[in-house]
């Protein structure tokens, strides 16, 4: 059995869903610390997973930050 190429390669979020990155950094972080990393009032304001998922899936500037905060969080992996 063949497996698939990657199609994307040079993308390290390729697969990765937005509510696995947003666990990920709430259990790395906690609200109180995403907050202060990231100037977003839905980590300052009564927050909760399922409220900060819909708004970062509707808000490309604030998503674009979560991710760039995940790549610097996650541990570096050798090829």
């Amino acid at each position: 059995m063949l497996k698939p190429k990657n199609t994307q390669p040079n993308n390290p979020l390729h697969g990765i869903k937005l509510a696995e990155i947003l666990e990920f950094l709430i259990d790395e972080y906690g609200f109180d610390k995403l907050a202060d990393r990231i100037n977003i009032n839905c980590f300052k304001s009564n927050p909760t997973f399922k409220s900060s998922l819909k708004f970062l899936r509707t808000t490309p500037w604030a998503r674009e930050e979560v991710e760039t905060l995940y790549l610097k969080s996650i541990p570096k992996q050798s090829n």
